[in-house]
This record gives structure tokens, sequence and C-alpha cells, in this order.
């Protein structure tokens, strides 16, 4: 019986949310009809001693049970009155380091995590985890100012947002590319100014840069590569090796001698039909 309270007592948090233990819950719900509540678990984001984590200590709030509807922008706007927000990231599973941060694209989206996720929400200041940790609820997810589609309006949303303005995609494919482009040459460049130059220690970086650049390869250069190593495969392998291989060289060989000799009558017989026969 004790035992029982003691387990009750871990995993509820002030007696009534249901928690596990070093969590706090924090009740959410999607709109005001809907009556039941769904919990956020939330804790301040530690690692152990010998692990190592990219994420700001004390500035960043770990939530678990984020629900599928519940994007970013959703997670940003109810822990706005938290404290200012810096960065909110949605994970499949925890991670100790951040994802690369990239420019968001409208017409190229990273691959969408189906079911619950987890998320870290790194707060300007450690004042923003607290305040977190002890908000009250029910939170509103979808409001009048702010409303979140679900149903079958988000799947209309989502099919309008799959058909692409083809002009708007190629200057975004364009500007992607001249940015490519110019990181390209800033690299080579740099590549020019260090090649040959000792660092500090007095050691050389040694580059693939040389005196004679190799010439991008094109497909015909890659197949004449082949077609060469074919041929050179084929110059090692020992031929008539098996007794098998004899026999079938020697059927080859008489095939080919009795085609010629069928191939030189006709040839006589045509000349002989011409009157061009000269057998002298």
């Amino acid at each position: 019986m004790v035992a029982r309270k003691k387990k009750a007592g871990a995993c509820g948090h002030e007696g009534s949310i249901p928690s596990p233990p070093g969590y706090s819950a924090i009740p959410v719900k999607f709109s005001e009809k809907q009556q039941a509540s769904h919990y956020l678990y939330v804790r301040q984001h530690r690692v152990r001693q010998d692990a190592q984590s990219t994420w700001p200590p004390n500035r960043t709030l770990f939530v678990l049970n984020v629900p599928p509807y519940c994007t970013e922008e959703c997670l940003s706007r109810l822990l706005s009155s938290c404290g200012t927000i810096k960065t909110v990231e949605l994970q499949e599973k925890p991670d100790l380091a951040e994802s690369p941060k990239e420019p968001k694209s409208k017409f190229f989206h990273p691959k969408t995590i189906l079911g619950f996720r987890v998320a870290y929400v790194v707060f300007q200041k450690p004042s923003g985890v607290s305040a977190a940790l002890n908000l009250k609820g029910p939170l509103l997810v979808s409001t009048e100012s702010h409303p979140v589609k679900s149903g079958i309006h988000k799947w209309i949303s989502d099919y309008e947002d799959s058909v692409f303005d083809p002009e708007a995609l190629r200057m975004e494919v364009d500007a992607f590319m001249e940015a490519y482009d110019r990181k390209i040459a800033e690299e080579e460049t740099k590549a020019k100014e260090e090649e040959g130059v000792p660092d500090e220690e007095g050691w050389v970086k040694v580059t693939r840069r040389g005196r004679r650049p190799v010439l991008p390869r094109t497909e015909a250069a890659s197949l004449r590569v082949l077609e060469r190593e074919k041929r050179k495969r084929a110059r090692k392998e020992l031929l008539n090796f098996y007794a098998w291989q004899h026999r079938e060289t020697k059927m080859e060989h008489l095939a080919q001698l009795r085609k010629k000799f069928e191939e030189d009558k006709q040839r006589i017989e045509l000349m002989r039909a011409q009157r061009k026969f000269r057998p002298y």
C-alpha cells in the first residue's frame, strides 16, 4: 500500500496531473470546444557530466509529448508568456546537438515527422525556463486570432501548397545556385591563398589542387574508362584453362572454317557464272 502511494506521488504533479519523474506537466487543449486536455511534459535540459551538448545550458527547455498538430510557431506562441524565445526546434527523438540552420524554403520542405515529437525551446534568459516549469494551463493551440487547420481543411491546405508557381520556383533555384557558386568561388580563392603557405607550426596543408587540373569526367569519358577496364580484365582471364573451354574453342574454330569454305564456294560459283574465273 505504501509502495502504491509512493508510485502515485512520483507520477503526479501536485497530486492531480500525471507526469514522469523530474518533469512538469502543462495541460494543452486544441480549442475551447475540447474538454479533455493533452499534456506537455517539460524540464530543464540537462546532460551527464561526461556528455557534451550544443544546446545553451540553463536556457533550454526540453519538451516531451508534442502532438502532431502543434508546430514550432504554435509552441513558441504557447510559451511566449514565459519570456523571449530565441529558437524552437522539433525533433523525432532527443539529440544532444542542434540541427544545422538552413534558410527556410517555400518549395523545399524537410521530411515531415509523423506522430508525437520532442522539442527544444531556447529562451533568451534562464528565467524563461523557470517560468515555463511553473506554467499553469490549459493553453489553447487554436484560437480565433491564431487558428490551426485540422482534418479536411488541413488536407486541402497541404494540397494547395504542393502546387508550385513555376516562375517563383525558378527564381528560388537561381538564387540558391548563385549563392552556391559564390561559396565555391570563395573556397577556391581561399585554397589558392593557403596553398604552399606553412602554418604557425610550420606544416604545409596539402590540397587536391595540382599543377595539371583534372578535367570533369563526362559520360563519354566514363564509357571509355569502363571499356578500357573491360579489355584489361579480358586479357587477364585464363583462356582454355578447363577442358570444356578447350573443346568449345576447337568447335568454334571448325565452325569458322566451314563458314569460310562455304563463302569461298559461293564466290567461285559467282565468278564462273560471270566467266571471270581464272584459276591460274
